[in-house]
């Protein structure tokens, strides 16, 4: 075994050992318990399972629905990205945190916001008589609403460190604008475009909160359909085959993309963001401009403007009194104040992005040399906790984790574990394309001047990836404030964060429970912009550092 062998599985082991323990180990334990039966194995469930005629429809309509909201959120979310990474003007770091907003919401908030949009009496109908709920494009279009951020920070990210003079080059060789950015910028995208589609595939293949409440009766995701199985009929030897099907199909996902993103991922010249971007020039890029802009306010700003109003409606007019509300418990629906929901989300969210951070921050740099042999895919095998079941994940942590040393049923750390396991991908995600990205001459040289390992990645690597970095803490802080599905099953009464505070809200009927929702949420989507606006302010500014 080489010594860069050696060193890389060292790295690889903190982040490895914590997926098995807190991944593995509690998915295994509920699959297990619903197909073993007095000490045997029930195999014959998964047979009568995958026979029904009715799975096959889930399982169509679950994948149809995946491709159609990553191929309508990548055409809509890429304009976004290069006027992001390419242009400057006025309000453009507001605007890139506000972007990111939706994205941490919880979907129950989401499906009731785009519900007033487009169903019975909402905006659509009220000015037009067109109603979108209960069909397909009321999915898709939450999907889009969810997933922009996405494709805006993870493609956007590294498109703002190209050199543009490559482009430009190929044009003054004879090359159309379009030709050169298609020969030239997109083979150099195409591992963060490979990224950010293969994120809102797996987001929106186990899609749950959006489909169940805008689809209705008529659709429904495998996510769903394990949810219906598990919590609703209590059926763990479906749920389990369910989930283990599930599993498979993400797994061959990963392992498709692994090898498409090995193919195309190279060494590229990288510059400082402050030096690519400009001020628009042009009717071309002004139109562009605006277009992305009337698309951000209708799809992203919208549907969080009606959150904010919502929570200011009363039956005596607008006002404060859901906000005050917050304060006490006379609604009965919480066992606290809805207002201390806030600072155990800030406190849960903060140490989930530290584990999410050093977890997947380890394992970006172990893996930022791509090569065959036994580290081959385990960045696929990484981001299979974004395709699996929140639901699994949620009742397994109750199984598996209840018997010493790992007796966490009663632990505060409980919660921060569930969501750095979804946080840390994100950090992988976005660490890692650029990592690989570094010109390895830069550490090659670094080395021949004498300086250690460990020296060559703090002075070569980390400045190169700061801004990356800086996306990562970002996106897994966004991520922990939102994630539900796994902590609705395992938050304390006593400790609610705010999604699941939310949900139990808009559970109990009342007027009172519905505006306190509302305000809840707005101060959830206010929270997540002023922090990823302190993110944006935090990116170096000196042209001579990277990112």
């Amino acid at each position: 075994m080489t010594r860069s062998l050696a060193v890389r599985l060292a790295l690889l082991a903190p982040p490895l050992a914590f997926f098995a323990l807190f991944f593995a180990y509690p998915v295994a334990a509920i699959v297990g318990r619903g197909l073993r039966a007095d000490g045997a194995w029930r195999f014959g469930a998964a047979g009568e399972v995958l026979t029904d005629p009715d799975l096959a429809g889930v399982l169509w309509f679950t994948c149809w629905q995946a491709a159609a909201s990553t191929a309508l959120t990548l055409a809509l979310a890429l304009p976004g990205a290069y006027v992001f990474a390419r242009l400057d003007f006025p309000g453009k770091r507001l605007l890139h945190a506000v972007v990111a907003v939706p994205f941490v919401l919880p979907t129950v908030v989401v499906g009731a916001a785009f519900l007033a949009l487009l169903g019975r009496g909402g905006l659509l109908d009220e000015l037009w008589g067109v109603r979108l709920d209960n069909t397909v494009w009321a999915i898709l279009l939450a999907h889009v609403f969810f997933n922009y951020a996405v494709v805006v920070r993870t493609v956007g990210g590294l498109w703002a460190q190209l050199d543009p003079r490559q482009e430009e080059a190929a044009r003054v060789l004879g090359a159309g604008r379009f030709a050169a950015w298609r020969r030239v910028t997109l083979p150099a995208l195409a591992p963060a475009l490979a990224a950010a589609g293969l994120l809102v595939f797996l987001f929106t293949f186990t899609s749950f909160g959006v489909v169940q409440i805008l689809g209705g009766p008529r659709y429904a995701t495998l996510e769903v359909e394990i949810y219906r199985q598990t919590a609703q009929l209590l059926d763990l030897p479906t749920a389990a085959v369910l989930t283990l099907l599930q599993f498979a199909a993400v797994a061959a996902l990963l392992v498709v993309h692994g090898r498409l993103v090995r193919r195309r991922e190279g060494t590229l010249a990288l510059r400082d963001p402050a030096t690519t971007a400009h001020r628009p020039t042009g009717r071309a890029q002004w139109a562009l401009l605006g277009g992305v802009l009337t698309v951000i306010g209708a799809l992203l700003v919208l549907p969080l403007a009606v959150l904010v109003e919502r929570s200011l409606s009363t039956p005596d007019g607008y006002g404060l009194t859901h906000y005050r509300a917050l304060t006490g418990t006379e609604s009965g629906t919480l066992a606290v104040a809805p207002w201390e929901a806030v600072g155990t989300s800030l406190r849960y969210a903060a140490v989930a992005t530290v584990i999410a951070l050093l977890v997947g921050g380890l394992a970006a740099v172990a893996l930022t040399r791509r090569g065959r042999g036994p580290l081959r895919g385990v960045d696929a095998l990484l981001m299979l906790p974004l395709g699996t079941s929140a639901v699994t994940v949620g009742f397994g942590f109750l199984i598996a984790l209840d018997e010493p040393p790992l007796d966490l049923r009663s632990s505060w750390l409980l919660v921060p574990l569930a969501q750095a396991l979804v946080g840390a991908p994100f950090v992988v995600r976005a660490l890692l394309p650029v990592l690989r990205a570094v010109d390895d001459r830069l550490r090659q040289a670094a080395a021949v001047l004498g300086a250690s390992p460990w020296r060559a990645w703090r002075e070569v690597d980390l400045p190169l990836a700061r801004r990356a970095l800086l996306v990562a803490a970002g996106f897994a802080f966004a991520v922990s404030l939102g994630e539900f599905g796994a902590t609705v099953f395992i938050a304390r009464a006593d400790s609610p964060t705010l999604p699941v505070a939310v949900a139990r809200l808009l559970g109990r009927p009342g007027e009172l429970n519905y505006g306190q929702a509302m305000a809840l949420s707005t101060v959830l989507m206010l929270v997540c912009a002023v922090t990823l606006l302190a993110l944006e302010r935090l990116r170096p500014a000196r042209s001579t550092e990277m990112l």
